[in-house]
């Protein structure tokens, strides 16, 4: 029986949804026999469930992109949910392609997308249905080559076992002379190791983990890392994509036959954001800011229209507000698509750029709600972080939406900056209330507040990669001072709901980590930890096992300040600015709210 009659046969009775298995999706590009064909075949992986990856618009570039190139075919791959993973381990069925039920073991690259800390064990399911030995060493030349990407890839240490190549950056340039330069060494004969090394040489932005050694101090820091082999550099560049105008995009974008977390067309009109928050890992990373056209944005939302019937078109951004040519892009947009009865979304538009576009957008954004990302409660504190948002145009953007029609607000703020005082954290109730009560102004009642808290992960590459993540006691502590304050009269239409404390000290944990916490992420993998991003899958039980199995200290990750001298775990890999840099606004975040700097030597 073939592999694709097993899949029909034999799991999807037995599994929830099995729509988001079945694949053959509108606009699919792979067809039958094209992997077989194929010189260089992929599957473009990504660790999450089904609903998650098909709202990936990075995924969909790669797919594009490898299947618009002669004599490649991509498939896709997405993380079986926690049934259908069952079903596959009892009935022996390998992890398969969507598109045309493929072998994914069968692929030359098995290139997986890392977005988030979260998907580190669903890295690992994928890898074991496969058939493909969890760590690089274990390989040999039958195994696919299996290279990450993404956000998380910036910093790849803790899954430095686990991944044979890590391309920094950007993957539309990168992925292009990847898939050439593998063609060219699979005809001349050259085995699966080999390419490794030589992919690292070829590429500035491509790293092998297995090839450079690390060393440590007495006290567990990190005290270099050294390339394996002469010629390897000892640091990695960041990938860009210099004519980013014209960079790869799919203007079929695929259609997915069940509900997924973004069913709209989604445009990337600019990639980087000029603001720089300093918690804001992105806001670091994606330099310089790329710009698309306002003319090429609506060619390819003209096309992509008619080859989905979306009626939602997203124009997404790190900060839509940002883009130089909003008014005009707004404008003719809305004159196109208006009389269809298309949604526009702007995700990442901050309320004061809102202000000066109300008169478009309240004949043609829907008025369900409105999303704003305040951060901090405060002015003080958001000039600290650099958040250029004050109190004075929120409340004027704010008025004007509730003039426009808005009722709803979705707000986010964070918790557990450097220099945090309680003040700040009474404020958010207090500002949450104020931005409800504001739409009595207009004749109206108060508007509905939802404030979502998160808490602070210090990211590397950003002024807060030396800071100490605050400890588990005071973000309880905000907790219930927060829920005791949404307790009172005050503020009845205001719902404050806060992120969970254990899953943001895990994610502190590998945001920074070294590769020693690969035996970890194994460790809680096979205790049975599966897609820890999401609430009724997530089980900090199984982490806590996992640290105490292999002697590693989550709070000496989280929650340690790092000396300015100490080699961090990701400093081989020029993914930022330069480190004086971020040390001065490091030290400006202090200076800002009249604070002294943390008390510690310049050297480990």
């Amino acid at each position: 029986m073939s592999l694709k009659d097993r899949v029909s046969r034999e799991l999807l009775p037995y599994v929830q949804q099995p729509g988001q298995y079945i694949g053959g999706e509108f606009n699919q590009l792979a067809r039958p026999g094209d992997w077989h064909a194929a010189i260089v075949r992929v599957a473009v992986a990504f660790p999450d469930a089904y609903r998650i990856g098909m709202s990936h618009l990075g995924c969909q570039i790669i797919y594009w992109l490898c299947n618009h190139t002669p004599g490649v075919c991509a498939e896709r791959v997405y993380c079986p949910w926690i049934d259908a993973e069952q079903v596959m381990r009892d009935r022996r069925i390998p992890l398969f392609t969507w598109d045309t039920r493929q072998p994914v073991a069968d692929a030359d690259i098995l290139a997986v997308s890392l977005q988030y800390e979260m998907g580190f064990t669903n890295l690992l399911t994928l890898l074991d249905l496969a058939g493909i030995p969890l760590r690089s060493a274990d390989r040999d030349d039958r195994h696919p080559l299996v290279l990450a990407g993404g956000p998380q890839a910036d910093n790849p240490e803790p899954v430095a076992d686990f991944v044979d190549l890590v391309v920094i950056g950007d993957g539309e340039e990168s992925m292009a002379a990847i898939l050439q330069r593998y063609a060219e060494l699979k005809a001349s004969g050259v085995r699966r190791r080999d390419m490794i090394e030589v992919m690292a040489r070829s590429f500035p932005w491509i790293y092998a983990p297995a090839l450079y050694d690390v060393r440590y101090c007495a006290d567990g820091s990190i005290d270099a890392v050294m390339p394996r082999c002469n010629g390897l550099p000892a640091t990695i560049e960041r990938c860009q994509t210099h004519a980013f105008e014209h960079a790869p995009f799919p203007v079929r974008p695929l259609v997915p036959y069940v509900e997924v977390v973004h069913d709209r067309i989604s445009i990337e009109i600019m990639r980087g954001c000029p603001q720089r928050c300093r918690f804001c890992h992105a806001g670091y990373t994606k330099r310089p800011v790329g710009l698309r056209s306002v003319d090429r944005i609506l060619e390819i939302a003209e096309e992509a229209y008619w080859a989905t019937g979306h009626e939602e078109i997203g124009l997404l951004s790190l900060s839509t507000a940002d883009y130089p040519n909003l008014h005009e892009l707004a404008e003719r947009v809305n004159a196109r698509f208006a009389s269809r009865h298309v949604n526009i979304s702007m995700p990442s538009l901050r309320i004061d750029k809102m202000l000066q576009h109300i008169p478009w957008m309240a004949n043609s954004v829907r008025k369900s709600g409105l999303t704003i990302a305040a951060e901090a409660a405060r002015d003080r504190m958001r000039a600290a972080i650099r958040k250029k948002v004050t109190d004075g145009n929120l409340m004027d953007g704010l008025r004007e939406a509730y003039k426009a029609g808005w009722r709803r607000v979705k707000v986010y703020f964070m918790v557990g900056f450097p220099g945090e005082s309680d003040d700040d954290i009474r404020g958010i109730h207090e500002l949450s209330v104020t931005m409800s009560e504001l739409r009595r102004e207009i004749g109206k009642g108060p508007a509905e507040i939802h404030s979502a808290v998160s808490w602070l992960v210090p990211k590397p590459f950003t002024p807060f990669q030396w800071a100490a993540q605050p400890r588990r006691e005071y973000f309880e502590r905000a907790r219930r001072v927060l829920a005791d304050l949404s307790r009172s009269r005050r503020g009845r239409a205001v719902r404050i709901k806060t992120h969970g404390v254990e899953r943001s000290i895990l994610e502190a944990v590998f945001a920074r980590g070294d590769r020693r916490l690969s035996a970890a992420i194994e460790t809680a993998w096979r205790h049975g930890a599966r897609f820890d991003g999401w609430d009724e899958c997530f089980d900090f039980d199984l982490w806590r096992r996992a640290f105490d199995e292999t002697g590693l200290d989550p709070d000496w990750y989280a929650h340690r300040e790092r000396p300015r001298g100490e080699i961090l775990p990701w400093d081989h890999i020029h993914g930022g600015p330069r480190r004086d840099y971020l040390a001065d606004q490091y030290e400006d975040t202090f200076r800002q709210i009249g604070l002294p700097l943390p008390v510690l030597a310049d050297e480990p």
